[in-house]
C-alpha cells in the first residue's frame, strides 16, 4: 500500500515554537527606571559599559541591577565630566576598590588607618 500524497505546505506556514523569555529586565523597563532614553541605554551596551543578553527575537535583556548601574554611570559622567572611555576605567577601578575593601573586611584585618573612602 502506498502512502497518500503529501499536500504542499502553505507558503506562509512556518513553525512557531513557544520559548520562555530570558529572566531580567527589558530595554524599556531599564530606560524608564534609570530615567534615560532607550537609545542612550543601547549606546552604553554598544560601548561595553553595560552588560545585556539578547533574546531569540533579538531584544535586549538586562540584569535586575542594570538601572542602578546606569544611574551610577550617568552620575559619574555628568558630575565628573567624564567621557565614555574614561567612564569605563573609573567604574572598573571603583568596583575593584569595593571588592578589595570587602575582602579586607572578611579577613578581619585591623589597621590604624581609617579606610580612604
Amino acid at each position: 500500500m502506498t502512502p497518500p500524497p503529501r499536500r504542499p505546505a502553505h507558503p506562509r506556514t512556518r513553525a512557531v515554537y513557544a520559548l520562555a523569555p530570558l529572566p531580567g529586565l527589558s530595554l524599556e523597563t531599564v530606560a524608564r527606571r534609570s530615567g534615560m532614553h532607550p537609545d542612550a541605554v543601547r549606546k552604553f551596551v554598544a560601548l561595553g559599559l553595560l552588560d545585556a543578553r539578547r533574546e531569540a527575537s533579538g531584544r535586549l535583556r538586562f540584569a535586575e541591577s542594570a538601572p542602578l548601574e546606569l544611574a551610577r554611570m550617568e552620575r559619574l559622567r555628568t558630575g565628573l565630566c567624564l567621557n565614555y572611555a574614561s567612564l569605563g576605567v573609573v567604574v572598573d577601578l571603583l568596583d575593584r576598590i569595593s571588592r578589595l575593601e570587602t575582602a579586607l573586611r572578611r579577613r578581619d584585618t585591623r589597621s590604624d588607618q581609617p579606610p580612604w573612602t
